[in-house]
């Protein structure tokens, strides 16, 4: 009778314990780690390409190093947030020329409606530095958060994409294409062509 007994007050130990921590148990949500933001300062960049402009103090330029790259394609790197914003830059040929480009731009900017929930168009329109363009604010988990071009209508265009080097979900890069698109904006409007 004893075995009994004690086979029957382990049983409701055993049940009482596994009940108790069953009940009390909720599953934490996802964490992010905490970003700290550098301070925004800017320098001019003002290489051997035909344009300048300014850059965060907190990001590089480095050559693309893509097998097909052409002179005055850069990357503009962010380390600390492991992101780039190609930049390629190429000579208008002809009124054809510069139609296929522009074309290409919004090509490249919708080939992300897949994963978009929405891409938004802003005109890019500064007479006084002869800079005209498009500005492409892609929403959603796109692989490409924003993308841009910037022309004279005659001689010179240049596109840029913004890119992280990680799977793409938004609800964890935000506070960063945030603050990144502050930076493009500022390049955006310290560009210039050179005479």
């Amino acid at each position: 009778m004893r075995p009994h007994l004690y086979t029957l007050l382990v049983g409701a130990l055993f049940a009482s314990m596994g009940g108790g921590c069953q009940s009390s148990y909720s599953p934490k949500p996802r964490g992010y780690h905490r970003i700290v933001f550098p301070e925004k300062s800017y320098v001019p960049f003002a290489g051997d390409c035909p344009y300048t402009f300014a850059i965060p103090r907190y990001a590089t330029i480095e050559p693309d190093r893509t097998q097909d790259a052409q002179p005055c394609w850069l990357d503009i790197y962010f380390p600390e947030f492991n992101a780039r914003i190609h930049l390629t830059y190429m000579t208008v040929q002809s009124q054809e020329n510069f139609n296929e480009l522009v074309e290409d731009a919004r090509t490249f900017a919708f080939n992300h409606t897949i994963k978009a929930s929405a891409i938004d168009r802003q005109r890019i329109r500064r007479p006084d530095a002869d800079v005209y363009g498009l500005k492409y604010e892609i929403r959603g988990n796109a692989a490409s958060g924003l993308q841009f071009f910037l022309t004279d209508s005659s001689r010179h265009y240049l596109r840029g994409a913004l890119y992280f080097n990680e799977k793409p979900r938004i609800d964890s890069i935000q506070p960063v294409l945030d603050f990144i698109k502050a930076d493009i904006d500022t390049l955006i409007k310290s560009f210039r062509w050179k005479p």
